[in-house]
């Protein structure tokens, strides 16, 4: 079945208490046609047209089946998860579709589906009216699919964002010598940068001046493949300059993976001789082996 969302005028949906599922299904139709409307029913009307139904009436976009459909990782399929599986590439590329999916949209339907729990369910679950509220319900989930909108909206402009760093990355990448890679500006780089033989990475810093950051061995370790030099770290920042003879060197991080200077040609000094002390502490280390 090829659903047009631009033809939709109507969109129904189960009444009563909404979940993480069925707001941020309507959040997604609503991002990709904001025209839509939402009427929230018991039971489906007969014979309709223009009209997108979900998470009720056992259609395409329900869930309430037994046959209902599974992820290749166990995970059962909710409403939320199968609108995105078929239209989510109208919003972000296919890579994107699938990395959404496994980071954001699995886990709302898999709580859904009464396995385990998170605190965005928990916090969309607060906004249906309390047992002593005159709130209506439909108007509840207005204001709770706009709050996911809201969310919605910030993931996908973070993924579109994550695809600008990976090509100013890797353009940077490209012109890196003796495994420091400067960037013009701050861009999320471990991803690309951790496999490479990149160690330091300078950008400018939000304070002025430049940062030199060590990249880690591994995505999401604390360990990195050099850090600065220990005696760095046990300094003042006053005295910084005047142990290492980097003149605007300013700061250094007491665990190592940062330090601050004033100018790039002090950045790209510092780089350089933090790799010269590891690798003459290396080299020392192997001939006294």
């Amino acid at each position: 079945m090829k659903v047009k969302l631009e033809n939709m005028t109507v969109a129904y949906t189960h009444a009563g208490n909404f979940h993480a599922d069925d707001v941020f299904s309507a959040a997604l139709l609503r991002l990709i046609n904001p025209a839509i409307k939402f009427i929230r029913v018991n039971r489906v009307p007969e014979n309709i047209e223009n009209a997108m139904v979900f998470d009720i009436g056992g259609g395409e976009f329900d869930h309430h089946q037994l046959d209902s459909p599974v992820r290749d990782n166990g995970i059962p399929y909710a409403a939320f998860g199968l609108l995105w599986k078929n239209f989510g590439h109208l919003l972000v590329n296919e890579d994107a579709v699938q990395r959404i999916d496994d980071s954001f949209v699995s886990r709302i339907d898999s709580v859904d589906n009464g396995i385990g729990s998170d605190n965005l369910s928990t916090a969309v679950a607060l906004m249906n009216p309390l047992w002593n509220e005159e709130q209506d319900y439909d108007s509840a989930f207005e204001n709770a699919v706009h709050f996911a909108v809201t969310i919605l909206k910030r993931l996908i402009l973070k993924e579109n964002a994550k695809q600008e760093a990976l090509d100013e990355v890797t353009e940077a990448l490209q012109k890196s010598t003796d495994g420091i890679v400067i960037l013009n500006r701050f861009a999320p780089y471990e991803e690309l940068l951790v496999p490479t033989e990149t160690v330091f990475v300078i950008y400018p810093s939000n304070r002025g001046g430049y940062n030199i950051a060590a990249v880690p061995s591994e995505l999401n370790s604390r360990e990195n493949k050099i850090s600065f030099p220990k005696e760095w770290c046990q300094v003042s920042d006053d005295k910084l300059s005047e142990l290492t003879g980097i003149t605007s060197l300013r700061f250094c991080h007491k665990n190592g993976f940062l330090a601050a200077t004033e100018t790039m040609d002090d950045a790209i000094q510092a780089a350089k001789t933090a790799i010269f002390i590891k690798e003459k502490t290396n080299a020392n280390q192997t001939e006294y082996l």
